[in-house]
């Protein structure tokens, strides 16, 4: 395992707890000699986590599309910056360079790339861990969704394990380390099918 994409918001959130989050995230990236790989603004948590990275002299790719550029204020403080035509190249490079996949507390964006990434390992298109950093709960609604999906026999237990969820970075990133993903090759049986 080389590099960890992490899905987080443009924004900061309300106090400083997310910020705090993404600076220890960074430590534990850089402890474990893990790049980051993420959405490449210099704003919010994004810009947080990508500087406290590089502050520590870790390694930082953030992959951007060329209409983003001015609004969520790409970066030039990286490692390396990619500009890319669209949101769709966004996403495919992001998964095709990292080894697992983290998500901060963020908004829709940050909701549309953990469950993209988790309907691809659902999918078996990858086998590659995704976890959820839960700061003081801000999953927890999320998550009780998730277990009622389940008891409605609309989402698998085994598809609802492959999101792992922890409280502390070092726990999830350990996790990501010692913990294979499991490679799934069928999601639906026949008897599923209409």
């Amino acid at each position: 395992m080389k590099k960890i994409c992490v899905y987080c918001g443009s924004s900061s959130g309300k106090g400083d707890a997310y910020l705090s989050a993404a600076d220890s995230l960074a430590q534990a990236l850089v402890e474990r000699e893990l790049g980051l790989v993420y959405g490449g603004a210099s704003i919010g948590v994004m810009g947080a986590l990508a500087k406290a990275v590089m502050e520590r002299g870790g390694e930082v790719i953030g992959i951007m599309p060329e209409a983003l550029m001015s609004r969520e204020i790409g970066s030039d403080h990286l490692t390396e910056l990619q500009v890319v035509a669209s949101m769709h190249e966004r996403k495919a490079a992001m998964a095709e360079q990292s080894d697992g996949f983290i998500a901060l507390p963020g908004g829709m964006g940050t909701f549309e790339e953990l469950f993209e990434i988790l309907t691809w390992a659902q999918l078996g298109f990858h086998n590659k861990p995704v976890g959820l950093l839960n700061i003081n709960g801000y999953y927890d609604h999320l998550l009780r969704f998730l277990n009622h999906a389940v008891d409605e026999g609309l989402l698998r237990q085994q598809h609802r394990k492959l999101l792992r969820v922890s409280e502390t970075t070092g726990d999830l990133l350990d996790s990501f380390l010692t913990e294979p993903a499991p490679l799934l090759d069928i999601w639906i049986e026949k008897k599923d099918q209409l």
